[in-house]
């Protein structure tokens, strides 16, 4: 099973902007689709970004617009790029691959 690590977190003032990143310990090269998700009390889990094999990538509306998934296969990296954050966005990131393996999660906090 794929081992992920998220880092890029933290907290960022409303407007601002953070990335994310999922370290892999292997390729993706098979592993679809990549995902990423975020927890927050009260909300449960919410699916927010995911990327094909193929390269289409999707977002809910809550994020459209806003957030960006991409890849360094080469590197084995797994991005999220998040701009104009909001308050509401406030939530445990994690990364998912193939709908198998999970990172450790990583906290991002909006606030002024």
């Amino acid at each position: 099973q794929v081992q992920l690590e998220e880092s890029g977190g933290g907290l960022v003032q409303p407007g601002g902007s953070l990335r994310l990143s999922c370290a892999a310990s292997e390729t993706f090269s098979d592993k679809y689709p990549l995902l990423w998700y975020r927890q927050s009390p009260g909300n449960g889990r919410e699916l927010v970004a995911a990327l094909t094999s193929v390269g289409l990538a999707d977002y809910p509306d809550s994020v459209k617009g806003r957030f960006t998934i991409s890849i360094d296969n080469t590197n084995k990296i797994l991005f999220l790029q998040m701009d104009r954050l909001k308050p509401e966005d406030t939530a445990v990131y994690l990364c998912n691959v193939a709908l198998l393996s999970w990172g450790q999660g990583i906290q991002v906090t909006v606030s002024s």
